[in-house]
C-alpha cells in the first residue's frame, strides 16, 4: 500500500516542534519559540511561505540561500516529475551516467576561466572537503588557508576552516596544518604563503557570516599571490555562487580571477535534491586519480544521482529564463538605497553592506545617552541579543523572516530568493523603518522583549557552567 502524503500531512499538521523536540533537536526547538519563531510553515511558492494557519509570510531567509528561484519553481518541479516518469536507471556505479556529463558540461560553460573537470559532491561541506583532499595531493603540500570569520562548513575538515569559535568549541583537535589569516589583507596572505608549504587559499568572495565585502582588486591580487607561490586558490562560492551577486560568481565582479577550483553547492539543487560541485583544472584532477587503479579514489555514492542532476540542469535553466541575475542587482540595489536613506535618521543603524541580493544591514552604538544605555545593557547580557530586536518583530509584526549574520556579530543578513520584486521591496523597507522607529523609543517594547531574552540567556548561562567538584 502506498504511502497516502495527503493524508499523513493533514493527520500530524501542526506537530513539528513536538517531534523535533523529542526526536531531532530539542535544544533547536526550545531556540526558535523562545524567539517566537516557532512557526509550522506547509506551502511555499516563490519568495512567500504560509503556516498552517494560513498567515503568508515574505522569506528573506531563501532557506540559507538555497532558493535563488525560489520555492518550488514550477519549471524545475515539471523537469523532476518528467525525470520520474522515464523510470531511469540512476546510480548504476559501474557506468558513466548521461545528467552528470551533462550539468557538468553546463557547469564549465558558466566557469570565467579554463576548469576543465568537475566532481559532484551532496553537500557544500563535502566541496571543502573534496577541495582540501585535492590540494593537498595535487601540491604534495600540507598547509591550509582560511580567513578569519570564515565559514565553510561543519564535518571534520572545513571546521578546521571554521572562523567562528562558537561552531568550534569542544571539537578538537582539528586538523592540522590549517591556519587562519585576516580576510581582505594581501600583506597577511604574502606572508604566509612565503613558507611554500601552503596547499591551498580557501576563501569566500563575500563571508557569509556578517556579509564582508572585500575591496576592490583583493580577490584578483590574492589569486596572482596564489599562483606566485604555487598555492592552489580556492573560491568556496557555496552560498554566493548561482547568481546571488548579479553574477553567477560572486568573483567575477572582479576581472582577472583566476581560480584553481569554484565550489558550488545550495542553489545548485533548485531546493530539491541535495547537489554540489566542485570544479578544477585538470592537472591538479590529474595528480588525484592518476591512474586506473586510482580510478575512485575518492568518491561518494549520491554525487552523481541522477534526480540530483536534472534539478541541477533545471535551475541553471530557470536562473536564466527568468533572468534572476539581473533581477537580483537591481532589487538588490533598491534595498541598499533604501536603508542607506534611513540612516541619518536612526542611531542604531550604521550603514549596509549589498551586493546582488546578498545583504548585511550593519548596527552601531547609538550617540544619545538614553540609547547607549540600552545598547550597553544588551551587550552586557549577551553579545548575540541586539539583532534580535530586529527579527523578532519583522517577523512577528510584519510577517518578514530573517536572520542575524553571525555570533556576536551586530548585523541583519538577508538573503532571499532571486525572485523578489518591487512590491516586495517596498514592504520590506516599509516594515523596517517601522521597526526602526520602536527601536529608538527606550525604554519601550522592544526593549523589554530584548531584556526578557537576556535575562533567560544569562540564566542559561550560569546552568550550563560545570560545577566545581568537592576537594577530595
Amino acid at each position: 500500500m502506498p504511502l497516502d502524503l495527503a493524508k499523513l500531512i493533514e493527520e500530524q499538521r501542526g506537530r513539528n516542534y513536538e517531534l523535533h523536540r523529542e526526536h531531532i533537536n530539542p535544544q533547536f526547538a526550545r531556540v526558535l519559540k523562545t524567539i517566537g519563531f516557532d512557526r509550522c510553515y506547509v506551502r511555499g511558492e516563490g519568495q512567500y511561505l504560509w503556516d498552517v494557519e494560513g498567515t503568508k509570510y515574505l522569506d528573506l531567509l531563501g532557506g540559507y540561500a538555497v532558493f535563488n528561484m525560489g520555492r518550488n519553481h514550477p519549471g524545475i518541479k515539471q523537469a523532476l516529475r518528467d525525470f520520474l516518469d522515464q523510470d531511469v536507471a540512476s546510480l548504476v556505479q559501474m557506468e558513466a551516467p548521461l545528467f552528470s556529463g551533462l550539468l557538468a558540461e553546463e557547469l564549465k560553460r558558466r566557469m570565467p576561466n579554463d576548469l576543465d573537470i568537475v566532481y559532484f559532491t551532496n553537500t557544500g561541506a563535502e566541496g571543502v572537503e573534496t577541495a582540501i583532499k585535492f590540494a593537498r595531493r595535487a601540491t604534495e603540500r600540507p598547509a591550509i588557508l582560511h580567513a578569519a570569520k570564515a565559514y565553510h562548513g561543519l564535518s571534520t575538515g572545513a571546521l578546521a576552516l571554521n572562523g567562528c569559535e562558537s561552531f568550534r568549541s569542544g571539537f578538537a583537535p582539528y586538523l592540522p596544518h590549517c591556519r587562519e589569516i585576516p580576510f581582505n589583507d594581501l600583506n597577511a596572505l604574502e606572508d604566509a604563503l612565503r613558507s611554500r608549504d601552503v596547499a591551498a587559499f580557501v576563501v569566500e568572495p563575500i563571508q557569509g557570516k556578517g556579509v564582508h565585502i572585500p575591496t576592490p582588486g583583493y580577490l584578483r591580487e590574492a589569486s596572482a599571490l596564489c599562483k606566485r607561490y604555487g598555492t592552489l586558490f580556492v573560491a568556496d562560492e557555496i552560498q554566493t555562487g548561482m547568481g546571488r551577486t548579479g553574477r553567477f560568481l560572486a568573483i567575477e565582479h572582479e576581472e582577472a580571477v583566476d581560480p584553481d577550483i569554484v565550489i558550488l553547492s545550495k542553489a545548485l539543487s533548485g531546493g530539491f535534491v541535495p547537489v554540489g560541485a566542485v570544479l578544477t583544472r585538470k592537472w591538479i584532477y590529474d595528480r588525484v586519480f592518476f591512474s586506473m587503479d586510482r580510478a575512485v579514489v575518492h568518491s561518494s555514492t549520491f554525487g552523481q544521482g541522477a534526480m540530483a542532476m536534472v534539478a541541477g540542469l533545471a535551475s541553471l535553466r530557470a536562473l536564466d529564463d527568468d533572468d534572476l541575475m539581473n533581477n537580483a542587482d537591481r532589487m538588490g540595489t533598491m534595498i541598499r538605497d533604501g536603508i542607506e536613506a534611513m540612516v541619518p535618521r536612526f542611531e542604531f543603524l550604521h550603514g549596509v553592506r549589498q551586493r546582488g541580493l546578498m545583504i548585511g544591514i550593519q548596527f552601531g552604538p547609538p550617540a544619545s545617552l538614553g540609547l547607549r544605555t540600552g545598547w550597553s545593557l544588551i551587550h552586557k547580557m549577551d553579545k548575540n541579543l541586539f539583532p534580535q530586536a530586529v527579527t523578532i518583530p519583522l517577523l512577528d509584526q510584519h510577517k518578514i523572516l530573517t536572520q542575524v549574520a553571525g555570533h556576536e556579530t551586530n548585523v541583519v543578513k538577508l538573503i532571499p530568493p532571486l525572485c523578489l520584486n518591487e512590491a516586495d521591496v517596498q514592504h520590506f523597507l516599509s516594515a523596517f523603518e517601522q521597526v526602526m522607529v520602536e527601536l529608538h523609543q527606550f525604554p519601550g517594547p522592544v526593549w523589554r522583549v530584548l531584556k526578557k531574552l537576556g535575562t533567560l540567556a544569562v540564566t542559561q548561562r550560569a546552568r550550563a557552567r560545570p560545577e566545581k567538584s568537592s576537594p577530595v
